[in-house]
């Protein structure tokens, strides 16, 4: 049996139109490599991404920090209760092989901290700016950097 690739995607549970495209964009990139997509299940980044993959069959999982998966954006497969708040975003990095950041605040400052503490491949697209993060332009270009992970993971 083949391994699947679960690529965890982070960042706000907000965000401006153009960081959903990107959001979404990267999503559907996930979801055409036959990745799995990781998320925190909220609205933001994270629906946005969700969106994207789904638009290109792929499958997604949310994380979420409550105890009601009613919480989990509409595009989430299988939502995972955690009753943990913030310190859910642990778990997110955790099951993930790959991580990508898009923008993001404080939660996804802290999901960048436990990537970098697992030595978790991790590409940034508008994110912050700190060393051991991959810095992109684009979804498409972290999509290419997230295939090129693969062989060196």
């Amino acid at each position: 049996m083949e391994k699947k690739l679960y690529i965890a995607v982070i960042g706000g549970h907000r965000c401006d139109e153009q960081t959903a495209k990107i959001a979404e964009d990267v999503g559907r990139g996930i979801a055409e490599m036959g990745a799995i997509l990781v998320c925190g299940g909220l609205t933001g980044v994270m629906e946005a991404a969700c969106r994207g993959a789904k638009s290109a069959g792929g499958t997604t999982i949310g994380i979420l920090p409550g105890s009601n998966r009613k919480e989990a954006n509409r595009y989430v497969d299988f939502p995972i209760l955690t009753g943990l708040g913030y310190m859910r975003n642990n778990l997110v990095v955790k099951n993930a092989d790959i991580v990508i950041a898009i923008d993001g605040n404080e939660g996804t400052l802290s999901e960048i901290a436990f990537a970098l503490q697992m030595k978790k491949p991790l590409i940034g697209i508008n994110t912050w700016d700190i060393p051991g993060i991959v810095k992109v332009r684009d979804a498409e270009e972290a999509v290419e950097k997230t295939k090129f992970s693969i062989f060196n993971f």
